[in-house]
């Protein structure tokens, strides 16, 4: 009996991809295609994009990604996602200096918005590979219950819903926002 074996993608090969207006992730090798989230999801993450960016900036404390700026996670095989939204502290991606390709560390933090097409533990799931690869704050947003999952390493996900404040941790110190503030569109 023969077996083929699937021919696993690079990073490289993903970039050509992306190039084409292909647009997906790499699992261990393998392409995921990635779809539209929807009109909610977008001005979400423009929500959460400009609130970071409103005390990120004049700080000079790093930059804030959007969907579409890839991270990789792993080589061989190669591991490449998309965060919706990440903070990358300017220790590791010096501010001024041009980045091609995708970013090779992992962000400070990460936001996942939970899209109507998502499984809720898929989301959840993705969350944990975000720690698990180094991320020390993982945000999980769902606008139809208009909460924030937070995930850190070593310390059990704390739900917060929308009269409670979200912090920056230690990734964001001083940084502090309501619930609902993310979600009034």
């Amino acid at each position: 009996m023969t077996t083929t074996q699937e021919k696993l993608l690079t990073a490289d090969d993903l970039l050509r991809l992306h190039s084409e207006g292909v647009r997906g992730e790499l699992i261990q090798g393998v392409f995921c295609e990635s779809m539209a989230s929807g009109e909610e999801h977008g001005e979400v993450a423009a929500i959460v994009i400009s609130t970071l960016m409103e005390f990120v900036r004049p700080r000079r404390l790093g930059r804030v990604i959007g969907t579409d700026s890839g991270i990789l996670l792993q080589r061989d095989p190669d591991m490449v996602r998309e965060p919706d939204v990440a903070f990358i502290s300017a220790d590791k991606l010096p501010i001024g200096v041009g980045l091609k390709g995708y970013f090779e560390e992992p962000p400070d933090l990460v936001v996942e918005i939970v899209s109507p097409s998502d499984r809720l533990e898929s989301v959840f799931d993705k969350a944990c590979m975000w720690v698990l690869f180094g991320v020390r704050l993982v945000w999980v947003l769902d606008p139809e219950d208009r909460s924030v999952d937070v995930f850190r390493p070593g310390i059990s996900m704390t739900k917060l819903t929308e009269n409670d404040s979200l912090d920056g941790a230690d990734v964001l110190p001083g940084f502090s926002c309501t619930v609902s503030d993310l979600f009034d569109l």
